[in-house]
């Protein structure tokens, strides 16, 4: 009865009656009671996770351990004065929640890396957006993913790119200038995986000229743009929804 009700809300909802009048009946119904985990949130899946909201995906599942700083707030969308110092899931949460009190939010402040079970976060989940950013963390995700047969989308590098226009979605193997996928294609071909669809820039990397003091484990820290990284989270979410309802016309 809950998926009948969720049914008929979302056919009436004036919030995505535009989205209804391109994709249909029975695509808005399958959206309603899809269920879509975001693993980062941040440049990419900030606006990937905003998308879907807006789009009518029904329960959305946030996974980050970090909080927003003055320096997120460039290029990610739920980054505001008024979010500062606050768990990037809280402040992401809450912003789904005043978009649709019709969307059900689950936050998990975590890291995810190898010791991690999906199925520890949901037994539901029917797409993953792969927004992380750590390339170890990124594998585990993925071939936990292929394990468990979930479908999902991994975005790479956004970093030290200035054109959104050479953002495409692509098979893994398939992609060119972009130093994660070169470390992603060699890492999971050991693990018998040949095949993944990723949101990537064929633009070659700019040198950075910031300043900042780089991280542990990383060499610097890369410059980004919104128009890169929210194109990068658009167009994931695309991929989701059209995979999502890819039966109806």
């Amino acid at each position: 009865m809950g998926d009948i009700i969720m049914s008929i809300d979302i056919l009436t909802d004036e919030r995505t009656i535009r989205a209804k009048a391109l994709l249909g009946d029975r695509a808005m119904e399958k959206l309603a009671n899809a269920h879509v985990a975001v693993f980062g949130v941040g440049g990419v899946g900030s606006w990937c996770a905003e998308a879907l909201a807006r789009s009518g995906v029904g329960k959305i599942t946030l996974i980050d351990d970090d909080t927003v700083s003055e320096s997120n707030i460039n290029r990610q969308c739920c980054a505001l004065s008024s979010t500062l110092q606050m768990p990037k899931v809280y402040a992401m949460g809450n912003r789904i929640r005043d978009i649709s009190d019709r969307v059900i939010v689950k936050e998990h402040i975590l890291r995810y890396d190898a010791s991690t079970k999906i199925s520890s976060l949901s037994s539901d989940i029917s797409f993953i957006a792969d927004c992380i950013d750590t390339v170890t963390s990124k594998i585990s995700l993925i071939k936990e993913a292929k394990e468990q047969s979930i479908p999902i989308i991994s975005a790479l590098g956004a970093g030290n790119k200035k054109d959104a226009e050479q953002l495409k979605i692509a098979n893994l193997k398939d992609t060119s200038h972009c130093p994660l996928a070169r470390v992603l294609r060699r890492e999971l071909r050991r693990e018998g995986i040949e095949s993944l669809p990723v949101v990537y820039s064929s633009e070659p990397p700019i040198a950075s000229m910031s300043d900042e003091t780089p991280p542990e484990g990383r060499r610097s820290v890369p410059g980004s743009l919104v128009w890169v990284t929210a194109t990068a989270g658009l167009l994931m979410s695309q991929y989701i929804i059209s995979s999502l309802i890819e039966t109806e016309k």
